[in-house]
Order: C-alpha cells, then sequence, then structure tokens
C-alpha cells in the first residue's frame, strides 16, 4: 500500500475514536507540551467498575496526566437503574444522560470510557443474582474484546469479589475481571474475537483496595501504593483538583466533589499476574522498544521535546511532521500496529495544536431527514506564520443499517489557488451537501436500537466484516453522524485533519453551543403521556403529535389498540408543509369491558406506504452534549378498579418524577407547588400533600418550611412523603417523630408481602388491597426503607427478599394531631409511569386516608 493510501485509511480508522458533539477542543502551549511527553509512553492501565460513578477519577487523572499512560474506564453498565437528581429520566433515558456524564469526566481527566452490554437493572444484593439477569458470558466477552483493543498492561478493579463489595454489580464486576484476565490472553476463549484483535495477557491484577475495605486497625503497609495527589504544573491543578472537577460531571447522581490537594496514598492488592513490590507498573517497557524499529522514533520524539518553545508551538511542526512520516513509514512495515495507530492519532492532534490551525464543519440545520440533502459550511483558519494550503475537503458519513459502509462526496474544490492557499489568519469557507442516511436509527444510541432483556442491551454490528475500529461493542456512543476531512499541506508535510459535522447555534445566555447532527425519520409521532389510567369506562383524551422530518409530509395517524378498547376517531389525515412542523390530534380512548385490564397503545404513522411508529424525544442539560432519542410511540393502558376520595392534591417536586401525571389520570387535581407556596393559608386547601422523591435531600428550605407542613398534617391534612435517601438530608429529623434512614431495600420487584394490620384503613379504604396489588411491578419494589422508628409510627406491610429478614418499614405512618404522615420507601415514582394498577390503587389510599 501506498503511504498516501495508508495514511488516508489509517485516519479514517481512526475516526470512531474521535471526539464529536461538543465545543471544539483548543490546546494550550503547556497541553500541547504534555502531549509530547505522552507521545514518548507506550503504556496503558484499565480500570473495571460497575456503575458511571464508581470510578476512581483522582487516580485515572495521575494515571493519564502524571504517569501519561493510555487509561481507560470500563463500567459494566451505563447506570440505567439509579435514580436521577436533575430530572424526571429514569432506565434508557437515564443511561444516555449518565453515559454522557461519564464522557464529560473522562474529557476532564483524561481517561477514556467503555462499556459492556450489561444493564443495570437496579440494586442486586449478591452477584450470585446479578448473574441469574446479567449473560454472564455476553458480559465476559464484552470486558475480553476491550482488553485486547486496548492492550491495558495492568488492570484495577474497584470492588473486590465479595460481599464488601457491597452491591451485586460491583461484586461480580471483580468476579469477571478476573475471569477476563485470564481469557483475554487466551485464544481459545472468544476465538472469533480474534479476526479484529489479537489475545492480550495483561502484566497483572490489581484491587485498589482502600480503609473503606479494611477491618478497624489492619494495616496498610503490606499493599503497593501511590501517592495520586500530585501537582500538574502544565495543568495548574492537583490530581485531586482535577478528580473533583471530573467528578462533579455525575450530576444526574449529586456526585459535586470537593477538590482535594496534598498527599493522597492509593493502595493496590495483587490479585493475579506477576507480582508487584512496590509500582503497579514494574516491570512494564513503556518505551518505544517495545515497537520494532521504535527507537528512532523515540529519539525524535525526545529531539522536539527539548526544541519546544511555548511561545511559539508552531516552530515544532517541522519536527512533529519527522515523526508523524516516520510512524507511518514504520506502520507499513510492522504487523502489530496497535502502538503505531494511537500515536499516529495524537500526533495528528498534535500537528493540529501545534500549527495553529482551526477547523470546523457546520450543519445550517440541527437534524436531517432520511432520503434528504444538507447543506454543510465550512470553515479553516491559520492561526500560525506557516505556510498552509487546503487542498481538498471531504464529508463522509459512518456506516449506518442498510447503508453503505462509507460514502465519500466529491468535494468542490475551492474556486482558485489563491484561494486555497491558508493565509495566516485568513478564513478560508466553503459549503458541502451531505445526504441523508436510509434509516433513521443511525443516531439512536446503538444500544437501544434493538430489544434486549432486563439485564442485556442487544446490539447488531452494523458492518460485522469491518475491521476493529469500526466495531461498536464496547464504546461509548455512536460515531459522528458525518466528519469533514481537511486536506492539507503545511510546511510541505501532507497532513489530515478531522472534525465531526455538527450543527452550532448562539444562545442569548449561553452563547455559541455546539450539539450533534441527528438523522431523523421522514415523520415522527409522539403520545402526549406515560400511561393512560382508567377507574371508569368514561373516554379519556389521548393527544399524539406528529413532527415533520421534511418538508411535504402527508399521511394518515391511527392508533393500534388492545382487545376490549376503542378510539375516536379510527385514523385521521394531517398534512405538514414545512419541516418541523407539528400537528397534534386528539384521540378519544376508552374501555369497553368492565374487567381491570392492562395493555398497550401504539401510535402508527403512514406516509406513502412505510409506517412509522416511533417518537423523537431531546435530552437536554448544560453540562452534556443534546442527546435525540427515538422511543417507540407507546404508552400503556390500564383499567383499574379504583375510587378515591378528595380532590386537590399538592405535590412538591423533589429531584424530579413524573407522579403528578399519574395522579392526574386518575381524576385528582395537582397543583405543583413552589416552595414559596407552603404557608399555612394555602396548604389548607389540599386534601393532601405530596413530596417527591429526594425532596429532604436536594430542598434546603425544607428545614425552615418543616413546621408548617406538620401544622397542616396536625390540623387535619394528609402529608405522604416519598423516599429519601439516608445520606446527605437537608435536616436530621423528616418526621414528626424519630425514625433512621437506612439503604435497605427490597430489591426483588413481586416479593410476596404480609399484611401486618389487615384491618388498617390503609389496606381498605377505599380500596381494598390485596396481594394482587403488588404483582408486576418494575425494577425494585422499594428503598431506602428505615432502620429504626419511634412507637407512634405503625407498620403496614412487609416484605424480603431471598434468604433475608422480613422489612416492615416500606410504609410507616403515624397520626399526627387530627391528620395523618406517611413516610413510603415504595417504588411509586417508577410504577405509576409503568402502569402498574396496584401502586395507583396504593397511593389513592395513602391520600385518602382518614377521609
Amino acid at each position: 500500500m501506498r503511504l498516501s493510501n495508508l495514511r488516508a485509511a489509517v485516519l479514517l480508522l481512526l475516526l470512531p475514536l474521535l471526539a464529536h458533539a461538543q465545543t471544539p477542543k483548543h490546546y494550550t502551549s503547556a497541553d500541547i507540551a504534555l502531549g509530547l511527553r505522552k507521545l514518548n509512553v507506550l503504556g496503558s492501565v484499565l480500570y473495571i467498575a460497575a456503575h458511571p460513578d464508581d470510578e476512581n477519577t483522582r487516580l485515572i487523572a495521575y494515571m493519564a496526566n502524571g504517569r501519561l499512560l493510555e487509561t481507560g474506564y470500563l463500567a459494566c453498565t451505563r447506570g440505567d437503574g439509579g435514580q436521577n437528581l436533575i430530572g424526571p429520566e429514569i432506565r434508557e433515558q437515564l443511561g444516555v444522560i449518565r453515559t454522557q456524564e461519564l464522557l464529560a469526566a473522562r474529557r476532564t481527566d483524561g481517561g477514556r470510557q467503555f462499556f459492556t452490554r450489561a444493564n443495570d437493572f437496579g440494586f442486586s444484593k449478591t452477584a450470585e443474582e446479578t448473574f441469574t439477569i446479567w449473560d454472564k458470558e455476553q458480559v465476559l466477552a464484552d470486558m475480553v474484546w476491550v482488553i485486547r483493543q486496548r492492550r491495558p498492561d495492568v488492570l484495577i478493579t474497584r470492588f473486590p469479589p465479595d460481599a464488601r463489595a457491597g452491591h451485586g454489580h460491583h461484586t461480580a464486576s471483580a468476579i469477571l475481571a478476573a475471569e477476563a484476565f485470564d481469557a483475554a490472553g487466551d485464544p481459545k476463549r472468544f476465538p472469533e474475537q480474534l479476526k479484529y484483535v489479537q489475545a492480550w495477557q495483561p502484566k497483572r491484577l490489581l484491587w485498589n483496595t482502600g480503609s473503606f475495605f479494611v477491618k478497624p486497625g489492619e494495616s496498610m503497609a503490606g499493599y503497593i501504593s501511590v501517592d495520586a495527589g500530585g501537582y500538574n504544573a502544565f495543568l495548574g491543578q492537583s490530581y485531586g483538583e482535577i478528580a473533583a472537577t471530573s467528578r462533579s460531571n455525575h450530576k444526574s447522581q449529586g456526585f459535586g466533589s470537593a477538590a482535594t490537594r496534598g498527599e493522597a496514598l492509593e493502595y493496590f492488592q495483587p490479585v493475579k499476574g506477576e507480582k508487584a513490590a512496590k509500582d503497579p507498573f514494574e516491570g512494564v517497557d513503556m518505551t518505544w522498544n517495545r515497537v520494532k524499529g521504535g527507537a528512532a522514533v523515540g529519539k525524535l520524539i525526545d529531539e522536539v521535546i527539548k526544541k519546544y518553545d511555548p511561545s511559539n508551538p508552531s516552530a515544532s511542526v517541522a519536527g512533529l511532521a519527522k515523526v508523524y512520516e516516520s510512524l507511518f513509514r514504520l506502520r507499513m512495515s510492522n504487523k502489530d500496529a496497535f502502538w503505531l495507530d494511537e500515536k499516529i492519532s495524537a500526533t495528528s492532534a498534535l500537528l493540529q495544536a501545534c500549527s495553529g490551525i482551526y477547523a470546523e464543519a457546520v450543519a445550517n440545520e440541527s437534524s436531517i431527514a432520511t432520503g434528504s440533502e444538507l447543506t454543510i459550511d465550512y470553515e479553516i483558519v491559520n492561526r500560525s506564520v506557516l505556510t498552509a494550503k487546503l487542498d481538498k475537503v471531504t464529508i463522509s458519513k459512518v456506516y449506518s443499517p442498510n447503508d453503505p459502509v462509507t460514502v465519500t462526496l466529491d468535494a468542490p474544490r475551492v474556486d482558485s489557488k489563491q484561494a486555497a492557499e491558508l493565509v495566516p489568519n485568513k478564513r478560508v469557507n466553503g459549503k458541502l451537501t451531505v445526504s441523508a442516511f436510509t434509516n433513521s436509527l443511525v443516531s439512536q444510541p446503538y444500544w437501544l436500537r434493538e430489544e434486549g432483556s432486563v439485564g442485556m442491551y442487544k446490539f447488531t454490528e452494523p458492518n460485522p466484516q469491518g475491521t476493529v475500529k469500526e466495531q461498536l461493542r464496547g464504546t461509548p456512543e455512536n460515531a459522528p453522524v458525518a466528519s469533514a476531512f481537511f486536506s492539507c499541506t503545511i510546511n510541505g508535510a501532507s497532513l489530515l485533519f478531522t472534525v465531526p459535522v455538527q450543527y452550532k447555534h448562539t444562545d442569548p445566555v449561553q452563547g455559541e453551543l455546539y450539539q450533534p447532527l441527528a438523522v431523523v425519520p421522514t415523520v415522527a409521532v409522539n403520545i402526549g403521556g406515560k400511561a393512560y389510567v382508567f377507574s371508569e369506562n368514561q373516554p379519556k383524551t389521548v393527544p399524539v403529535t406528529v413532527r415533520a422530518g421534511r418538508d411535504g409530509v402527508r399521511g394518515t395517524l391511527a392508533l393500534a389498540l388492545p382487545a376490549g378498547w376503542k378510539s375516536e376517531p379510527a385514523s385521521a389525515s394531517f398534512d405538514l408543509a414545512s419541516k418541523d412542523q407539528e400537528r397534534t390530534i386528539q384521540f378519544q380512548v376508552q374501555p369497553t369491558g368492565n374487567q381491570e385490564s392492562v395493555g398497550q397503545l401504539r401510535a402508527v404513522v403512514t406516509v406513502d406506504g412505510q409506517q412509522y411508529a416511533r417518537g423523537i424525544q431531546t435530552i437536554e442539560y448544560n453540562h452534556i452534549p443534546t442527546q435525540t432519542l427515538f422511543p417507540e410511540a407507546v404508552a400503556p393502558l390500564v383499567k383499574v378498579d379504583l375510587k378515591r376520595k378528595g380532590q386537590q392534591i399538592g405535590y412538591l417536586m423533589g429531584a424530579g418524577d413524573e407522579v403528578p401525571d399519574a395522579l392526574r389520570q386518575v381524576g385528582y387535581t395537582v397543583t405543583l407547588l413552589k416552595e414559596t407556596d407552603i404557608t399555612p393559608e394555602n396548604l389548607r386547601r389540599f386534601d393532601a400533600v405530596l413530596l417527591g422523591v429526594r425532596a429532604y435531600n436536594v430542598l434546603d428550605r425544607l428545614k425552615v418550611l418543616q413546621p408548617t407542613l406538620l401544622d397542616y398534617v396536625k390540623d387535619g391534612g394528609n402529608l405522604v412523603v416519598q423516599y429519601v435517601v439516608n445520606r446527605g438530608t437537608v435536616m436530621p429529623q423528616i418526621g414528626p417523630y424519630p425514625f433512621m434512614l437506612s439503604t435497605d431495600r427490597v430489591t426483588v420487584e413481586n416479593a410476596d408481602v404480609t399484611f401486618l394490620k389487615p384491618q388498617h384503613p390503609l389496606l381498605n379504604a377505599p380500596n381494598k388491597i390485596s396481594n394482587k396489588d403488588f404483582q408486576g411491578w418494575v425494577q425494585e419494589q422499594g428503598l431506602y426503607y428505615p432502620s429504626q422508628w419511634d412507637a407512634q409510627y405503625q407498620t403496614i406491610i412487609s416484605s424480603h427478599d431471598p434468604n433475608e429478614k422480613p422489612k416492615e418499614s416500606a410504609i410507616l405512618v403515624a397520626d399526627y394531631g387530627k391528620g395523618h404522615y406517611i413516610y413510603t420507601g415504595l417504588s411509586f415514582f417508577r410504577e405509576l409511569p409503568a402502569g402498574v394498577p396496584g401502586a395507583y390503587r396504593l397511593l389513592t389510599n395513602m391520600i385518602s386516608l382518614g377521609k
């Protein structure tokens, strides 16, 4: 293969690794200096744990920026089963948010992010339980894949492989890491992977232990230790400061962290592989000697480092160009290209940074519909005194189902030779077009394109014959929909710079913002509600919105309903003249039978003979790039035998949930309260007041408002407090009488329930509660149950996970004055949007208590 062809091929293979969907990175002179030093370090480490927030950000920052290692974090799951502190998204949508938070963390601490297909199905108490829900062999295969692809010299686990880990997923991640350590080097294990990667045996596996895992008084003297608390002069921060900023990206988990400075010892216990006495990387050759013929490259890099002038980085371009060319020549003669590909990518980024070249490609719209075309405006600026020329700009699409592997459109050359010259500080602009994909799911997060199981995501590699860099397995997100390739000549050297095609706009408050370009369907259909719950046979209005992905969309909309349901109209036509135009059609849906039933409605649009049944959902938060999802256009239909007393509900939101909309579904009038609304006069008009999940964790003013809420109860009101995390409450006592929160929970959704007080009104009025009402629950039955409580509280039900003692505090009820105070850890915030009939009946009884 010719050198020029090889250069283009290698950079195309590196495309999936390129950062995208964010403001372009701007390199400081210090960033460049640190990057140059990292070119001469050929070592790799992989940190392994279970969830997005399990990583040790200080150790990752130290390894990536102090030891200058290729540092990865492999999370078995995307954190889908956690709770969301910043909004109502749960499950798959929360997993998307937490994936992006991890990527933001890695951009801060310098690591790379990887995942397996395991789904965070919720809290698990043992690894044995976890492995009944995860497909252990699939998760192990994914872990082995990442190890073989990234070739870490050392593996490090966050948790021990036993009950000390505190969570079944934690324990499982350590067990899998030990098995993967052996399997990765065994060509007989997962041999199908060897088409793309080689078997790889890490030198050792270590457990990153600490005082929180050892017994009181146990010495740490026998463990390997490193000081990860040092100061990095290039970055102007200690690794503890970098770590705090990194970890604070986990905003959906409420993990804002304080910076630390000074000594910070990290301890490691050997688990497998060669022993080490003092350092985790003893015996690992991290020099260019590990690449055949690489010593000469190391000398070239040393020369660039020695001559680097932070006041004039462009003076290093000539030396870096020699490094770049040498790396490509070495790659032509080396069968093992791992480190060469890594350093080619890093050198390309440093060349662009040193040369002062700024390049971007911006779409004129945020989305492109299947079958459409989009204009791309590109810009390139030479911000140095170097002689530079733009030779060609090309737009390339990534592979997607039903599309060619790579579509490279002929790029028009600039109008004249003079215009192609990159005169210092003069912009060169141009336009290109890109055609859309034939499958809009290219923008759907790849692990959500197919229906998985409770414990595993499922995906099909779109290009099973492609190279290792084209495989999706283990990657954190989709590659950019399209990328721009800028072929340049700088000081006589041919270079190729690549940037993602993005949408850019200016917000009047936040300024210039970038977001990923999305491919959208011809028409999207969104149902205006999470679940539709009927307590009688009267019709309900179901609003369904159709949205055009392109100009001129005409079609019909209908609801597919299960037997025993009907809608009026049966179907409706629509005509949307322009892209992004919407029309909402109101359907009257009602049950036709008298029996309780649970089903699902599905909205289906037909356009030109083709059916569309997916909506569009945009997730927007300031700390992560905008995410576009295409969920199935479905909603639960529930006919439930439900009686209620009272009408007016006051709801004070906590961390965010969808309980208010669910209560409206069964006929309540729900008023969302602000903190300023909590006054004696205002509260008197409510039959019950509910506090949303985690309210006592996130609403600081509750410590001031608590007397008013308790006076409301004393005067005859019902106050229902949903689960509160046991750490970080705004006040030590959240009830009228003392109780102590804990981490106790019942994770088995349909665990048998015993009624401790069968005659209690809460179980009998206005709805008779039976064990049937606890069937069909999702993810978990309840969480954060109190472990101790005052005798004034009555316990109502009891349940437990297998081989555990009964837990009796899922519901605590106290009479207080003329009213009632209820604390419940039952997961209503999950069950109501899922349309679980028994959850509606039980919460209605809580609201109706004493009426």
